[in-house]
């Protein structure tokens, strides 16, 4: 080994020797370096000096190589402590003036595997802090170089150069130095000669010259030691799609790799024109008689004969008007290059050729089109699109295409949706002027102009110009004149498209350049008398003949009725199919009809071509060997002259098949092909084997491709055994699944001009939902194969891992809590009392005269009222008759079946004061008693009713004949009239002795279809009433609109009690009323100048539907919500976004604010809360991940973001409640924007059950859990739902950072589907979204399956195009396969009072068969 000299060696080591302080040369964190300096400078400099001086000794007592600059980069650069770079024990680095030796300037074998072992132990178990004992343990004093490592590990170098390698020096005394706790920033490292560098495992580039050893602990250490807690692990949703494993018996590849084939050389002719419009003007010019194109009439008789010389004419007569006639001579609307459409029909190709060879003349450049029918078809074909990018202002066409055209009242053609401004201009000869005789067009030859653009029909329905250049296009026409060998004056006969493809090549262009004749045969004249091509080629003696395969297959129907066929004269039948499958079996069929007819088997000739490539192939007549390419025709095509061809993987640019392969067939350095597609090559844009595409349904980003919809149009006497036959032949054919099979009527599909099925056209009608099928089958279980992998439930992390996983990533635990009720100071002199009997009491004593309650009609005028002492008196006569005639005890039950009004109220207070227990019943309704009067029925015996109080009216409707017939009536308790009262006083009114006893019970029917009653006591209804006048400010001066039915939860509560405790004056409106006056909450809001509302989702939804259209007449009758300052909507669910959104925009001009609209949330453990209030923040909404949420996870992301789902915030949390979110499987708390189960602690929780089958389990696990770690001594309350808490950035009223509480779901109702938990909501809205007739949507889970039940508000033929949308959107945005469609009536899916579905029952319906369907498709 060279010897270091001196001056290098102060070089590599001055960094580490004792300077002045403004030559350090050592540089700390940016807070680090201070009190690194201030606690330890010396000490370290002291270690520097001792490890260089040792290191100095040892390297003079032998020589060694110059260490590397990037040797030890890792020790200088090193940022992260969990990270460990390896000492480095090669023995060879390499420098320029270094000399590579032996093993002599190398630490022992020995002491460089003990160095490694050291290295490994110490990454192991992840020590940060150096140990005294390895350097007694190590030889060479090892453990001391560690120790240097460690302090360097927390400095940099700023001039970047490289320290020497120390790690042999010895030291005698152990040293320990604290490492700082702080990281510094990490710098970029540089390359050191031609030492490329790699990175380790926590990102720090080292030199790629270690050995195998350290790179292979290196690699290991890329990998983590182990995986992070679930809890707060953020999954990759991106990697739950299930990949497509390709199948091992799939054929391979053989061969060897494809190479391009090159097409024949274009043979040089010398009389072949220099350009089209040459071709024109010689044939016009030296033979103007030769005929050039003969059109045919419906009858297939001649209707016109275009001569050469006519159309040269002709031609130049369009092509100086264009330019001169149109506009002003200083501005011309057409100048050379700007593009003209044509705009002809499909039986007059004269008119179309001509004004298409006067846009040449003219060097204009025509873009022809569809004729538009309608408004909508030229919207449809998105032609308008085109023609706007294309700068298209004129339209050529001809006189009868005009006046066929739609027109306006006026006259005008109106403007097509989509489509410019046009201005139409009529080629017709007798419009035109006549060109001076001086007048001669410019003709040039063919160079890189664009000569036309022809229009193109993607897969998805758009539309795509095709520029095609004057050279392109003369080559083109070369080399079919060439393959085909066509000759001057042949004939021929076109059945195809003459404005595009094979058509307007052969038929106009090619034609002209060959001074050929033409013999049109338009679509209008096939549909008469398919054999009429085959007429003419007999008659005309043509020799070549352009048809498709459907021409043949319909002259195959047709032929029985011709005899004197001759087909003799043709050389050439091209096939213009493209690499349709079709067109084998139909030349083959057609061949073995018409072979006695005089046809020569070589005499058919299919062709690939595509707009882009223009013709790639074709068969020449009689040559079945040589250069060709295979097509799914199964015929053998060589090649186009001048074109080179290769196939190539599809999708990809730059992969080439093999021999065996199937690919894209693509072209390059071709001159016929458009120019402007880059690396001058053209995709030919069809799959050489269609057949071999999978047509399995795909989810990929959340997008469906590649659907296999067959659509067969029958009659509906064989829809049943289509299906059966169309699946068989599919999959013994095919071996290929179906998604979707409609079954249409016969000739409903919408056609192409030319006949034909329009895909694209089709596709969108069935993505509209507006084919209208009359049988549908869907396959989706087994055409849809890569769905996410079910979710598997790993084993719950224990609470000591939750409280680590919380603490590592900062959040808090997920708690809140409304304002304290023992802290707020206030003047109610109701707190003084216990009982809300005694609140009613000291009322009507202090204020009689004060009004309590207002009841409106319909009419919206005042029904009754009821004062303080009005309502204390008569709950004293009822009270003096539950005693007398009812012969009822304290604690007794009593039922009160009341309509919403007045009666209720003081039937509930007549309880109170006789010491009875009320139970509020929603009466039966007259017009559906044998549906609700069971519900009546149970209740009262659930609740061990020993009376039952209503109206007279309502009582001879429970012991009516009807009545009798849906419940046995004898059963019924003692029923009392309370139309009738006692006029005398109790003797004393009952007082409670426990605050605790039981006050009333709160009865309802869950969404999920369980009937439950609640215990409230009289310390919880006051807490509760107490709870909402602080939320709400109420007091007797206000006024309050309450639009809610009063018999169960926060209804109920606002219904009844909370104007007797605050003293506020309610104003009852009942949400029956609405139904005949939708106004009616709004008007009486307006009138009573009311500044806080109450109402449901209910009541929402019917002003929005019912006074959509009505908001000008309202606010002319004097409608102003202006003065509302709250209008909260009751609700136990998860806040609809939508509904409330739409209310607030719909009401905006009536003066209501936006602000004004929020949600209160509440359950059956506790009836309210949260309740916006009138005071602190605004509700606000955050966007989660909706994929997340199936997972239990909570994952916050920006509007508009894919899968994004919208939560708004329920209210503010009630003074008094506490909420923590609680893990509903493990009882633990969970961190901050977690999602898990909402647990309540309040004065004002229901006490429990009322059941009488006495599940104190239930009782005990609902109302009385605790958590399984943390605060395991509070006593708290499981809602059942699912939500979750953020703390957000703005302030309550009492200044601290506000909680917000957002509800996503209840359990009971969640389905748990393939491991993943999903909410109905979420695919319900989806499936609403899915089509415009779906008006309500309702889903639940039967054996497994997803059953959809689908309201449709249309006719019933509508129904089925419902079946394939639901099932998409299910998949496409959930990854669910729907299992079963039901297609109902409007109001089949029932909903409770409170708005919300109940889904259960109507579960329980579908299994009886009582939904009386429309539709029923269960998906195979």
């Amino acid at each position: 080994m060279a010897k270091v000299n001196d001056k290098k060696r102060s070089k590599l080591i001055g960094a580490y020797l004792p300077q002045p302080p403004k030559e350090t040369r050592i540089s700390f964190g940016p807070w680090g370096r201070q009190r690194f300096h201030r606690q330890h400078s010396p000490f370290v400099l002291d270690v520097h000096t001792e490890a260089v001086q040792a290191a100095l000794a040892k390297h003079k007592e032998r020589k060694m190589a110059v260490p590397m600059p990037s040797k030890r980069r890792s020790l200088v650069v090193q940022t992260s402590m969990d990270a460990y770079t390896p000492p480095d024990t090669s023995s060879g680095s390499e420098d320029e003036g270094s000399v590579q030796g032996d093993s002599q300037g190398t630490p022992t074998s020995s002491q460089g595997s003990i160095n490694m072992e050291h290295w490994i132990s110490q990454a192991i178990h992840g020590s940060t802090t150096s140990t005294t004992s390895s350097s007694s343990t190590q030889s060479g004093g090892s453990g001391a170089a560690h120790r240097l490592a460690d302090v360097m590990a927390q400095t940099h170098i700023e001039n970047h150069s490289a320290p020497p390698d120390v790690t042999t020096y010895t030291s005698e005394h152990p040293i320990q130095v604290e490492r700082p706790q702080g990281s510094t920033t990490s710098r970029t490292a540089p390359k050191y000669g031609n030492a490329e560098l790699m990175e380790t495992g926590d990102g720090v580039p080292v030199s790629s010259r270690v050995s195998a050893k350290i790179q292979q602990l290196v690699n290991t250490l890329k990998r983590p030691k182990r995986p992070p807690l679930r809890e707060f692990f953020v999954d990759d949703f991106e990697e739950l799609l299930e990949v497509q494993q390709p199948d091992p018996n799939q054929p391979k590849p053989e061969g060897a790799q494809m190479l391009a084939m090159r097409g024949e050389q274009l043979g040089v002719v010398t009389n072949w024109p220099p350009s089209l419009e040459a071709a024109l003007q010689r044939w016009g010019t030296i033979s103007p008689k030769a005929p050039c194109l003969t059109t045919m009439d419906t009858n297939g008789k001649p209707l016109y004969i275009l001569t050469y010389g006519k159309l040269w004419t002709r031609s130049m007569k369009v092509a100086y008007n264009i330019l001169h006639k149109l506009g002003t001579k200083q501005e011309p609307m057409v100048r050379p290059g700007d593009r003209v459409a044509l705009v002809f029909p499909n039986n007059d190709p004269a008119a179309s050729m001509v004004a298409f060879y006067g846009c040449l003349l003219a060097e204009v450049v025509p873009v022809p089109i569809e004729v538009p029918l309608t408004r909508k078809d030229a919207g449809s074909q998105q032609i308008g699109f085109l023609l706007g990018s294309c700068g298209v202002t004129v339209a050529l066409t001809s006189d009868a295409c005009h006046k066929g055209l739609p027109k306006s009242p006026t006259g005008e053609i109106p403007q097509f949706k989509g489509w410019p401004k046009l201005l139409w201009f009529v080629t017709e000869s007798k419009h035109l002027s006549k060109p001076p005789r001086d007048w001669f067009p410019h003709i040039k030859d063919a160079n890189n102009d664009t000569a036309y653009i022809e229009y193109k029909t993607c897969k998805d329905g758009s539309v795509l110009g095709v520029t095609v250049t004057r050279i392109a296009l003369l080559t083109h026409c070369q080399a079919l004149t060439q393959a085909c060998g066509y000759t001057e004056a042949e004939t021929i006969v076109n059945v195809l498209d003459f404005k595009k493809d094979v058509g307007l090549w052969h038929g106009i262009l090619t034609s002209v350049m060959n001074m050929m004749h033409v013999i049109s045969i338009p679509y209008s004249l096939m549909k008469v008398n398919p054999l009429s091509w085959i007429q003419k080629v007999c008659q005309y003696k043509a020799k070549v003949a352009c048809v498709k395969s459907r021409d043949m297959h319909w002259a195959l129907v047709a032929h029985r009725d011709q005899r004197d066929v001759n087909l003799s004269s043709l050389r050439m039948l091209i096939v213009a199919d493209g690499a349709n499958p079709w067109s084998i079996s139909s030349c083959d069929a057609f061949l073995n009809v018409f072979q006695s007819k005089g046809l020569r088997q070589e005499v058919i000739c299919p062709c690939a071509s595509s707009p882009e490539a223009l013709t790639v192939a074709i068969r020449r007549y009689g040559r079945d060997s040589g250069r060709g390419l295979g097509t799914a025709a199964g015929a053998w095509l060589p090649v186009q002259p001048t074109i080179r061809v290769c196939f190539v993987f599809p999708f990809s640019l730059r992969i080439s098949c093999k021999i065996k392969n199937i690919g894209e067939i693509r072209l390059y350095d071709c001159v016929q092909c458009v120019p402007q597609i880059p690396r001058k090559i053209t995709r030919f844009g069809e799959i050489a084997l269609l057949l071999a595409s999978s047509p399995h349904s795909r989810v990929r980003d959340s997008s469906l491709h590649s659907l296999s919809i067959c659509f067969p149009s029958i009659d509906n006497t064989c829809s049943d055994v289509v299906p059966s036959l169309t699946f068989q032949a599919i999959d013994s054919i095919h071996q290929v699944g179906v998604y979707c099979l409609a079954l249409v009527p016969a000739n409903t599909l919408p056609k192409t001009p030319l006949g034909g099925i329009h895909l694209s056209e089709t596709k969108q009608l069935f993505l509209e939902g507006s084919l209208h099928p009359c049988n549908v089958l869907m396959c989706p279980h087994t055409c849809v194969t890569n769905l996410p992998k079910p979710r598997q439930k790993q084993p719950e992390i224990g609470p000591a891992s939750v409280m680590v996983g919380n603490l590592v990533s900062g959040k808090r635990i997920a708690q809140a809590s409304g304002r304290d009720l023992g802290q707020i100071e206030d003047n109610d002199q109701a707190r003084k009392f216990l009982f809300l009997s005694e609140v009613l009491q000291w009322r009507a004593q202090t204020t009689p005269d004060h009004v309590l309650y207002t009841l409106l009609n319909c009419r919206g005028t005042i029904a009754s009222s009821l004062t303080c002492v009005q309502l204390h008196k008569r709950a004293e006569k009822i009270a003096v008759m539950l005693m007398e005639r009812g012969h009822l005890q304290d604690g007794d039950h009593v039922a009160l079946v009341y309509p919403p009004g007045i009666d209720l109220i003081a039937a509930f207070y007549g309880c109170l004061y006789a010491g009875c227990v009320p139970i509020t019943v929603r009466p039966p309704h007259p017009q559906n008693i044998a549906t609700t009067l069971p519900t009546v029925k149970m209740i009262v015996e659930v609740s061990r009713s020993a009376c039952l109080m209503t109206t007279q009216l309502t009582c001879k409707l429970l012991r009516s004949r009807e009545a009798a017939a849906a419940v046995d009536v004898r059963a019924w308790p003692p029923i009392l009239d309370t139309d009738d009262l006692p006029k005398k006083r109790p003797a004393q009114i009952y007082k409670p002795s426990n605050p605790d006893t039981l006050a009333y019970l709160d009865f309802s029917v869950s969404t999920t279809g369980m009937l439950a009653g609640v215990k409230m006591s009289h310390a919880a209804t006051s807490a509760f009433c107490r709870s909402i006048k602080l939320q709400c400010e109420l007091y007797p001066s206000r006024e309050v609109a309450i639009c809610l039915d009063p018999y169960c939860g926060l209804g109920f509560v606002l219904w009844c009690l909370c104007s007797v405790y605050s003293g506020h004056q309610s104003i009852l409106i009942p949400p029956s009323e609405l139904e005949t006056n939708p106004a009616l909450w709004l008007l009486a809001v307006s009138q009573y100048k009311v500044r806080d509302t109450f109402c449901s989702y209910s009541v929402m939804e019917l002003c929005t539907k019912g006074l959509g259209s009505q908001t000008e007449s309202l606010k002319a009758r004097g409608l102003d919500l202006s003065r509302v300052r709250t209008c909260v909507v009751v609700a136990e669910e998860r806040p609809r976004i939508a509904l409330t959104q739409s209310f607030s925009k719909l009401f905006k001009d009536l003066g209501l604010h936006p602000r004004a609209v929020s949600t209160s949330f509440g359950c059956r453990v506790n009836l309210a809360i949260c309740l916006q209030g009138t005071s602190g923040p605004d509700p606000t909404t955050v966007y989660v991940d909706m994929r997340a949420l199936r997972h239990d996870r909570v994952r916050l992301v920006e509007r508009g973001s894919p899968h994004s789902l919208p939560l708004m915030e329920s209210g503010k949390i009630l003074p008094g409640v506490r909420i923590i979110i609680a893990n509903p499987e493990t009882k633990g708390p969970l961190g901050d924007s977690h999602l898990g189960e909402i647990w309540v602690h309040s004065a004002h929780n229901a006490s429990g059950y009322f059941t009488i089958y006495g599940d104190e389990s239930l009782q005990s696990d609902h109302f009385n859990s605790r958590l399984s770690f943390g605060d395991t001594q509070t006593v708290w309350a499981r809602t059942g739902y699912l939500g979750f808490l953020r703390r957000t950035e703005l302030t309550d009223a009492n200044g601290e950072r506000h909680d917000a509480l957002y509800v996503v779901g209840a359990l009971d109702e969640a389905m748990e589907l393939r491991g993943m938990r999903y909410h109905p909501i979420d695919i319900e809205t989806s499936v609403i979204r899915a089509h415009k007739s779906v008006t309500e949507c309702a889903v639940f889970t039967w054996t497994n399956l997803l059953v959809v039940v689908v309201e449709l508000d249309g006719s019933e033929q509508e129904a089925l195009d419902l079946v394939p949308l639901v099932t998409n959107v299910v998949l496409e945005e959930h990854y669910l396969v729907v299992g079963v469609v039901v297609v109902v009536d409007i109001g089949v899916i029932p909903i409770n009072s409170r708005g919300e579905k109940q889904r259960m029952h109507l579960r329980d319906g579908f299994l009886a068969d009582q939904l009386d369907p429309i539709y029923v498709a269960y998906n195979m």
